[in-house]
C-alpha cells in the first residue's frame, strides 16, 4: 500500500508518522499519503500549507530527512521530471525574466521582512562568531566582508544586488568608501535610498548585465542564487570588466554540494522563482581564466542559526502581520525558514564567501585581509 511505503520512507530517516517525537509528522488527512507519494517535495510542502499535516519541529524533521539521503533515494516522479525540464533547456534568468524574483519575493512588503531581520536588514547569513544575538552576528558579517575587501575611504565599491542597502550603509559609515549599488527590486531601492540618505551611496535600478564603469572593489551578497547556470559565465565576465586591475571581488552565495540544473520544486514555486544554487564546480568553471580564488570560506553552519533566529522573530511578530497575511501564508513562511534551517544543519547546502582577484594582471598582489 502507498501509506505503508510512505511510512517506511520516513522511518528510514528516523521519522515516525503520527509518532511521539517533536520531529514526527502528524497526519490529519488520509489523502496526504497518496499526494506525497505522487508529488514528492512539492506535495509535501503544499500539503503542509493546506494544513494536512503538522510537525512540532520542522527543522529537525528536514534535518533527519536530508541526513538520511531521502531526497536521493526516492525515485523522481514524472511530474518532478517535467518541472525540471524548462531549466534544462531555457534561460529562466534572462534579462526579460529577471524581475520575476523581485516582484514575487522581494517586493512582498517591507513589513514582512523587517519583522524578523536585524537593524541593517540583512537578508543573508549572519556570522555567529562568539555571539548568539542576530543583530551582532549580522554586524560581524558586515565587518568580515569589509575586512576581506580591505575597504578604505579611497575605494569605490560596487554592490551587485544590494537588498535594502544595509551593506552599503555599513561600508560607507565605517570605512568612508563610496558605494554604487545595483538592484532590480524597486521596493528595495526605494527604501535603500532613504536608509542611506546623506551617505556617499548611490542606488541604481539596473540588471547586472548592464553595469558600466570600473570599481576598486566589488561585492555580491545573496544575489548569485538568482543568476542561473546559463548566466554564471556572463556574470563573472561582467564583474571582471568592472573591476580595476588591482581590485578585489567577494562573492557571498548559498551553494549546493552537487551541480544541478534547477532548485527544489516547492522553493521554486512559492519562494524563489527560477532560483538555482551553484556548485563549486559551476563557480570554478565560471571564473576560470578570469579570476584567482584567494580564499573560499564556508559559513554554512551559521545560516542554520540565522534562519532559526529569523523564525523565532517571525513568530513574535506574527500578531502584527495578520492583517496583511493569512494563515496559509504563515505556514508557507514557517515551512520555508525551517526547511532551509534543516538543510543547512544537514550540510546539504552551504554558504560560501569567495574572495577573488584578477588572474590576468601580472605579478601585482592586492592586499586581501582574511
Amino acid at each position: 500500500m502507498i501509506a505503508d511505503a510512505v511510512c517506511e520512507t520516513f522511518k528510514q530517516a528516523g521519522i515516525t508518522i503520527n509518532g511521539p517525537d517533536p520531529w514526527d509528522i502528524q497526519v490529519g488527512v488520509e489523502r496526504w499519503y497518496a499526494r506525497v507519494w505522487r508529488e514528492q517535495s512539492l506535495g509535501l510542502g503544499e500539503s503542509y500549507m493546506d494544513g494536512w499535516w503538522k510537525c512540532r519541529r520542522l527543522d529537525e524533521m528536514f534535518y533527519r530527512l536530508l541526513r538520511a539521503g531521502t531526497e536521493e533515494k526516492v525515485k523522481k516522479s514524472l511530474r518532478s521530471l517535467m518541472l525540471s525540464l524548462p531549466a534544462a533547456f531555457f534561460n529562466l534568468q534572462s534579462r526579460a525574466r529577471s524581475r520575476m524574483i523581485a516582484e514575487h519575493h522581494y517586493d512582498l512588503g517591507n513589513d514582512l521582512f523587517f519583522s524578523f531581520l536585524d537593524p541593517y536588514n540583512q537578508y543573508s547569513c549572519g556570522w555567529f562568531e562568539d555571539t548568539r544575538d542576530l543583530a551582532e552576528a549580522q554586524r560581524k558579517k558586515l565587518e568580515l566582508i569589509c575586512r576581506k575587501l580591505n575597504l578604505t575611504a579611497e575605494d569605490h565599491l560596487l554592490d551587485i544586488g544590494c537588498g535594502w542597502g544595509g551593506l552599503a550603509k555599513f561600508a560607507a559609515e565605517h570605512t568612508g568608501c563610496t558605494v554604487t549599488a545595483v538592484n532590480i527590486s524597486r521596493e528595495q531601492l526605494r527604501y535603500a535610498r532613504a536608509f542611506c540618505k546623506g551617505l556617499p551611496a548611490h542606488f541604481v535600478d539596473r540588471d547586472y548585465r548592464l553595469i558600466s564603469g570600473q570599481f576598486d572593489k566589488i561585492v555580491s551578497v545573496g544575489m548569485f542564487e538568482h543568476v542561473g547556470r546559463k548566466n554564471y559565465r556572463t556574470f563573472m565576465k561582467t564583474v571582471h570588466r568592472s573591476l580595476k586591475d588591482d581590485g578585489i571581488f567577494l562573492l557571498h552565495t548559498i551553494g549546493g554540494n552537487r551541480s544541478r540544473i534547477g532548485c527544489d520544486p516547492w522553493i521554486t514555486r512559492y519562494i524563489f522563482p527560477n532560483g538555482m544554487l551553484p556548485s563549486i564546480a559551476q563557480i570554478s568553471r565560471a571564473v576560470e581564466g578570469l579570476f584567482v580564488v584567494e580564499d573560499w570560506h564556508n559559513l554554512g553552519p551559521h545560516y542554520d542559526k540565522t534562519l532559526m533566529a529569523w523564525h523565532d522573530r517571525f513568530q513574535h511578530a506574527w500578531a502584527g502581520l495578520q492583517t496583511h497575511y493569512d494563515d496559509r501564508f504563515k505556514r508557507m513562511w514557517d515551512y520555508y525558514l525551517l526547511s532551509c534551517a534543516g538543510a543547512f544543519r544537514a550540510r546539504s547546502i552551504q554558504l560560501w564567501q569567495v574572495v577573488m582577484t584578477k588572474s590576468d594582471v601580472g605579478t601585482a598582489q592586492p592586499n586581501c585581509r582574511f
